[in-house]
């Protein structure tokens, strides 16, 4: 495909320059000033070939990170936390607009915990509902119209999982099976179906991998009705005649086909009710489900970031412990988790948090250091620059693509995710990627702590691996304009962006309730780790306000914000001093 990006057609500069965090912050400053779309208008994926030469080159001029435009903001109210750390997750978290209770899952209790949000400033434990007699783990609830669902993995996952259907009180009203491993599920807007995404993945020894499929309840006829025999069940076998598998979709583990290869991850459903996109996160692609005839109707790439462009600069060491944004010869699979459709003018389109993910299983993996491969000397001369640790050695990458002949010499070099977030058209093609800008503005705000670990404070340490990695999100409409909250796995912050003109978001803010002057491993710490976000419109909210539900997985926290429009907070972050 080709970019229609202004700044695409920028070829990096032929010299070498590393850019040092002295650098960065006193020459470069790093400053606030001027909002910004960093990779610019209408853009298509990238495949064209990255330059081999220079050991990482300068995205020069740097550009400075987006002007928060405070337009929307956060408003931190109150948290509450579900138990120990190690003990006690939160994972995904539901609002039913009926009771005005927030329903979370903990998967290391295997419990449901249903929080009194009616003061969100303290929200109190209504009750806790133990799932262990269902199952192994609960992966995600919803909730809309009263209807209150959990998808629940079997023990062994690889059996069919479990759709538990609760009361607003927490009682359980009925179960019925779905796929093995329901990792994600939602209900459309209408209220019609409820889908899982059933993620089915191997054995760690890898000698049972179930087929991934998308489940489909009918809620029509309310959950009385719902029984085991009327669940569809979607299936990916036809793509098992590889002569229909679209190119550029990744088929790669270990003696599977396609319908066992494709681990749906999570589900975006159109505001009409009519679509629902898939997140088929470790092929790189969406399958896409006509909700009118449940059928599976396209199966689409998502196509690769070209990493040796200069608004596509990246830190790609954790051994520098520096905050160097360079271009490199470099692919990004952009792998989203989380996904979610919104309408501007009638038009719908799919926002993704382009997180990445590998396999590493004991009986197979895909996970390499770019160190650790044989380069094709053809294509990098430079290997030997190029694979020191503080340069591109340290950088995890996929050992299942990029030696395209066989020969055990690597001409590509793939990483996991985008470190960006994507908004795509209904029928899957780049509309837009916000390129670096996670990038900048964490190392302008938070330069002491730039690419941390939810569980580590250290400068640098999630730089060879996804840095800030974006996996949660949500899109609320706030006073007519749709607001996208991006959460932030590893740094723990929330982005904000105005998503207006779906080719052009607007950075609002970066909020984080995280003190990384405390060690990770104490409650003082704060909120680590977001991995559900709800919004929770004005006119169903305890308080008449619109308000930011997220849990934390790594802290074991649900935290509770206002969304505030004009908002002239103060800007977070850490002095150099």
């Amino acid at each position: 495909m080709t970019n229609t990006s202004p700044q695409s057609a920028v070829k990096p500069r032929s010299h070498i320059l590393p850019i040092f965090v002295g650098m960065i912050l006193s020459v470069c400053c790093l400053t606030v000033s001027g909002c910004s779309d960093t990779a610019g208008n209408e853009v298509t994926a990238i495949n064209s070939q990255p330059p081999s030469g220079g050991t990482g080159e300068i995205a020069e001029p740097l550009p400075e990170p987006p002007a928060a435009s405070k337009a929307v903001g956060l408003k931190f109210l109150g948290r509450y936390r579900h138990g120990t750390r190690k003990k006690s997750t939160a994972e995904i978290c539901a609002f039913d607009t009926e009771s005005k209770r927030l329903f979370v899952v903990d998967g290391e209790r295997v419990a449901v915990d249903i929080l009194d949000i009616t003061n969100p400033s303290e929200p109190q434990l209504f009750k806790s509902v133990d799932l262990a007699e269902l199952g192994s783990k609960p992966n995600s609830i919803t909730a809309k119209g009263g209807v209150i669902a959990a998808a629940l993995s079997s023990d062994p996952k690889q059996e069919p999982g479990l759709v538990v259907f609760l009361s607003p009180s927490g009682e359980v009203l009925k179960t019925v099976h779905v796929g093995s491993e329901p990792d994600m599920l939602t209900i459309s807007p209408d209220g019609h179906w409820l889908i899982t995404a059933n993620e089915g993945e191997a054995t760690k020894d890898y000698t049972r991998n179930p087929e991934g499929s998308v489940s489909l309840i009918d809620l029509k006829d309310g959950v009385a009705a719902v029984t085991d025999a009327s669940v569809v069940h979607i299936d990916f076998t036809a793509y098992n005649d590889k002569s229909k598998l679209p190119s550029g979709v990744r088929v790669f583990g270990k003696n599977a086909t396609p319908a066992q290869d494709f681990e749906p991850e999570y589900i975006a459903v159109s505001p009409d009710s009519k679509t629902a996109w898939v997140s088929l996160q470790e092929a790189n692609a969406f399958a896409i489900i006509d909700l009118e005839t449940s059928k599976l109707v396209d199966l689409v790439p998502l196509g690769f970031k070209d990493h040796s462009l200069p608004e596509n600069a990246f830190d790609a060491s954790n051994k520098d412990k520096k905050i160097q944004l360079r271009t490199w010869p470099v692919k990004g699979m952009y792998q989203p988790d989380a996904i979610y459709s919104f309408e501007v003018d009638g038009t719908a389109y799919v926002i993704t948090a382009d997180e990445g993910d590998h396999r590493d299983f004991d009986g197979f993996s895909e996970k390499a250091r770019v160190g650790d491969l044989k380069l094709d000397p053809k294509k990098f001369p430079n290997a030997k620059e190029l694979q020191s640790p503080k340069a591109l050695g340290r950088l995890m990458v996929t050992s299942s693509n990029g030696d395209a002949d066989g020969d055990g010499l690597y001409e590509e070099l793939y990483c996991f995710g985008g470190r960006s977030f994507s908004i795509r058209s209904a029928d899957g093609q780049l509309v837009y990627n916000n390129g670096n800008e996670f990038e900048r503005i964490i190392a302008n705000r938070f330069p002491k702590s730039f690419n941390a670990d939810h569980e580590s404070n250290d400068l640098d340490d999630r730089s060879d691996n996804k840095g800030p990695e974006p996996e949660g999100l949500v899109v609320g409409m706030i006073e007519g304009r749709p607001v996208a909250f991006i959460g932030m796995e590893r740094h723990s912050g929330i982005m904000v962006y105005d998503l207006t003109n779906p080719k052009q978001p607007v950075f609002c803010d970066y909020v984080i309730t995280r003190d990384f002057d405390k060690s990770t491993k104490k409650p003082e710490a704060g909120d680590l780790g977001p991995e559900g976000l709800t919004f929770i419109p004005a006119d169903v909210s305890p308080t008449g306000k619109p308000l930011l539900a997220v849990s934390y997985e790594i802290s074991g926290t649900t935290a509770l914000f206002e969304v505030v429009s004009n908002t002239t907070t103060e800007k977070q972050g850490q002095s150099l001093k």
